[in-house]
């Protein structure tokens, strides 16, 4: 057990006798009124959000997780396989461990998996990606100075929203938390 103010985010704690990690954590002052701690948590078996307050004298279980690397081999129906980069293991992931960006997630990409003991709890893609462009509608030369987008399909089949000069054959970087262009990759 520890106080609420040993936490941090990205921490592992058990709440309500459930894994949870903590997505936002910010401690408040608010005029007059007694401190507290406002936490964001998301719970990995159920993926509900969860927004608490507490008050600096509390106690929260930390779960101590441990990660490695693994590759991502192939989607399975609802399971996503990948192979352990040291032991070449290979393990069975559901869809809503890795959350949205598995449909940016190329074969033979690497991710972080978080295990509790021998159960992988928690999956971590990479922050951006870089992928081809399919298929778009023709781009215009030197329309740039507007922020205007139209709608791209990469190579694993997913679609995001890109400036108006990307063309089909472009190599585009793709943040993986909110599936938003970046840039353009050379």
């Amino acid at each position: 057990m520890g106080k609420v103010s040993d936490i941090s985010r990205g921490s592992f704690v058990r709440y309500n006798n459930e894994l949870s990690v903590v997505l936002e954590y910010e401690h408040r002052t608010p005029g007059n009124l007694r401190a507290f701690y406002q936490v964001k948590m998301r719970n990995l078996k159920s993926g509900r959000l969860i927004e608490q307050r507490f008050r600096p004298d509390d106690e929260m279980e930390l779960v101590r997780v441990h990660f490695k690397e693994h590759q991502f081999l192939y989607l399975d129906g609802s399971s996503v396989v990948c192979m352990d980069n040291e032991t070449y293991d290979q393990i069975h992931l559901t869809r809503e461990t890795l959350g949205d960006g598995i449909d940016l997630l190329k074969e033979g990409a690497n991710i972080k998996v978080y295990f509790d003991g021998e159960d992988p709890v928690f999956a971590e893609l990479p922050v951006s990606v870089e992928m081809e462009v399919t298929y778009t509608e023709p781009g215009m030369k030197g329309d740039t100075a507007t922020r205007t987008l139209k709608t791209a399909t990469i190579e694993t089949g997913a679609q995001v929203k890109v400036p108006l000069f990307i063309n089909i054959g472009d190599r585009i970087k793709i943040d993986t938390r909110t599936g938003d262009y970046i840039e353009r990759c050379k």
